[in-house]
């Protein structure tokens, strides 16, 4: 069902667009990981005049762009902004994929084809399946520039696409920008930050402090100390270039290099539309000592702000924002591992998955015999011993049914569908969702829901690697905005669907919607 359908939007004639057939210059998106519409609005008194504020003063700004869909990630959300298409359709399921093979999760961009530059990372865009907005506007334009940089590998691969200049990342092993060998460009200015100013030497001076006094950020309870933070990034610790990826200094980083793009590449002064895409993160600081983390929240909004007003100001330095269309958005979701306090009596358990799979595989024994019939787990789904019901010759859809039967009497389990059930005229509203999201190629053979409340429990053997994920549905709003020449400053508050974000854009720019978009864009004029 069509939230609103974007209030049943239809195409707006010629005659609403702008006068003048002028080409906007230059194109920036910028998506920020998990940003918040609630913690926006608590903030906006805190926040300056050419940040966000500037952004919902000039532009059209999107209270609630839905997503809607079971399991939201970095990669199967701005998969979603970028081609507007759900990911049954644009072939990104999820950050991670099982392979079978190798009984392994593994990235979905993963390329063992190519070679990582500056890393011994391999991706490419392959796995994306269809068109995305930076490949329409550089297929349209031709010599238009096109590039891309964010902390992550995938959520940079995918806003570049296919047809991309170059998509740079992070590095999670030495903290070096790098990318894969796919795309051919390397900016003067990435070789000039890896070799000369590299962020490995530059790390361990780095330090996350508070921006404000305690006593000055908002709606913090009072039950809450009000102990000033600090966080530290120092040469022997092992993890370091993670913890800085979800810091807000890695936006600052970030920043810092768009600006160098800018300026270097003289993006959007070359007669042509260019585009540079942006990635930033307001995700939750999962390595501080407070499981609410609610001051450093604040403070990585508070931090996000200065970095937005920095692009803004570059922007309107570099080609004046009334020729420059500028977008934002969230990716929709929310990571809140935070546990209860078990004195307050709410319902919870833990699922373990290593104990489910034994126990499912003992169930199969007893029906077909001797085997490991359950190949492994991963992220809500059980993936079968194919092989071996193919050499038993025993019906694969049966064997799924009956695992979905065993799987769903389990504590913890609300619910578990099988591979047909979701592929084929799903009935539910949740397994419609789930069938938005199947990539059939990589698909679990049964997938199951977990409680809301319950923790899942993974290598629980392991005190190193033992992980633990809080089932939580977080029904929050998350924003985005659009600010360019002739559109409206003004706020919408009904839920719009992430998928007409693209269209959208294509429209302000005069190139056609992704080749996997199918919904009609807003009327913004």
């Amino acid at each position: 069902m069509m939230l609103v359908a974007a209030f049943t939007v239809a195409v707006t004639s010629l005659s609403q667009v702008p006068a003048g057939n002028q080409r906007q210059q230059l194109v920036v998106t910028i998506v920020v990981d998990q940003l918040r519409t609630d913690y926006v609005e608590l903030l906006r008194s805190r926040f300056g005049k050419e940040g966000f504020n500037r952004l919902i003063d000039r532009g059209t700004y999107i209270e609630n762009l839905h997503f809607d869909i079971p399991q939201p990630d970095i990669a199967n959300t701005t998969a979603m902004l970028f081609t507007g298409a759900f990911p049954g359709v644009n072939g990104i399921a999820g950050e991670k994929i099982y392979r079978l093979a190798t009984h392994q999760p593994d990235f979905t961009l993963s390329d063992p084809a190519k070679i990582g530059n500056f890393t011994n990372e391999t991706f490419s865009p392959a796995a994306i399946q269809v068109s995305t907005l930076a490949d329409e506007l550089r297929s349209a334009t031709q010599y238009g520039l096109v590039y891309s940089i964010a902390t992550d590998a995938q959520q940079a691969i995918i806003m570049a696409g296919h047809a991309a200049n170059s998509a740079f990342w992070i590095s999670d092993i030495d903290g070096k920008w790098a990318t894969s060998t796919y795309y051919k460009d390397v900016p003067r200015a990435i070789t000039d930050c890896n070799y000369k100013q590299p962020l490995a030497t530059r790390m361990d001076t780095m330090v996350w402090t508070p921006s404000l006094k305690p006593e000055q950020y908002c709606d913090i309870p009072s039950h809450k100390q009000y102990t000033r933070f600090r966080h530290t990034f120092a040469k022997n610790d092992r993890d370091r270039f993670t913890r800085f990826k979800h810091s807000p200094l890695a936006n600052e980083e970030v920043t810092h290099m768009a600006l160098e793009y800018l300026s270097s590449l003289r993006l959007g002064k070359r007669g042509t539309t260019d585009m540079l895409c942006i990635g930033l993160t307001a995700a939750p600081y999962d390595f501080s000592g407070d499981g609410e983390n609610r001051i450093e929240l604040q403070d990585t909004y508070l931090k996000l702000d200065s970095q937005i007003a920095r692009l803004l100001s570059a922007i309107d330095s570099a080609v004046g924002l009334q020729n420059a269309v500028v977008v934002l958005s969230s990716t929709g979701y929310f990571c809140d591992n935070s546990l209860y306090d078990e004195r307050l009596g709410i319902p919870s358990g833990e699922f373990f998955p290593t104990r489910a799979i034994s126990l499912l595989n003992m169930y199969l024994m007893a029906i077909y015999g001797n085997g490991d019939w359950v190949n492994g787990y991963y992220n809500g789904s059980f993936y079968l011993n194919r092989d071996l019901i193919k050499s038993k010759s025993i019906n694969l859809s049966e064997v799924r049914a009956k695992s979905s039967e065993f799987l769903r009497q389990m504590s913890g389990v609300s619910a578990a569908y099988n591979f047909e059930e979701i592929l084929n005229n799903p009935s539910s509203a949740e397994a419609h969702r789930l069938h938005r999201c199947m990539v059939p190629s990589v698909a679990g053979d049964v997938t199951i829901e977990v409680a809301p409340g319950w923790r899942i429990v993974e290598n629980e053997r392991s005190k190193k690697d033992k992980q633990e994920r809080i089932v939580r549905y977080n029904a929050i709003s998350t924003p985005a905005f659009i600010m360019a020449r002739g559109v409206v400053p003004r706020k919408i508050a009904e839920p719009v669907e992430a998928t007409i974000l693209a269209p959208s854009v294509s429209r302000i720019l005069r190139v056609r919607s992704p080749n996997a978009a199918r919904e009609m864009p807003l009327s913004l004029y």
